[in-house]
């Protein structure tokens, strides 16, 4: 048995509210084929760039909008750039493993990003109401958002779910395994 079988197996038995907060998150255990590893590190390597660019970009920009924020310490580029380092590899090692538990990975990793951008925010609204500039705050949360937006789109368009059943059912026609409430296919031949 494989792990993701022996997961869905011991889920199986956890109390009926638990089961159904995994169904709320479309966590049923029926995944595609995953990402290459190569394509992971491909979209890890984009996305990083790509929000440090950004988050320069704004940093910039609030200090110019907010010239008062000029000396903030969060908008170094030395500091913003070990939190925003962190946050990628993060949401690199989580895509994976929500593409080995959902066939509807995607709508899983949006919800998840969404999530995770909120609980990030508290961290500013606590420096924000412990005395740190609102402006810089606000530049903050511009960052947060920027760099959610830019790792997902880097996750699903350059390390993409394949369209196949799990590598675990290659071989094994009609034995594909998909989500049956998403599916519009049917199995080509009887399942035995």
């Amino acid at each position: 048995m494989s792990r993701i079988s022996d997961l869905a197996h011991w889920t199986s038995t956890w109390p009926r509210w638990a089961r159904a907060f995994l169904d709320v998150c479309r966590i049923d255990f029926r995944p595609r084929r995953s990402p290459s590893t190569g394509s992971v590190v491909l979209a890890t390597v984009v996305a990083l760039i790509g929000s440090l660019v950004v988050d320069t970009l704004l940093a910039h920009v609030g200090v110019a909008v907010f010239p008062a924020i000029r000396h903030y310490a969060h908008l170094r580029f030395s500091d913003y750039s070990k939190l925003t380092t962190l946050g990628i590899l993060g949401a690199a090692l989580g895509w994976p493993v929500v593409t080995r538990v959902s066939s509807q990975p995607t709508w899983l990793y949006l919800r998840a990003a969404g999530v995770v951008t909120l609980v990030l925010f508290t961290p500013d609204l606590a420096i924000w109401y412990l005395g740190q500039p609102a402006a810089g705050v606000f530049v903050l949360v511009w960052m947060h958002l920027a760099i959610a937006l830019i790792t997902f789109l880097s996750m699903i368009t350059l390390a993409p779910v394949g369209r196949g059943g799990y590598s675990e059912t290659r071989g094994k026609p009609g034995v594909a395994r998909r989500s049956p409430s998403r599916s519009t296919e049917r199995a080509k031949y009887p399942s035995r």
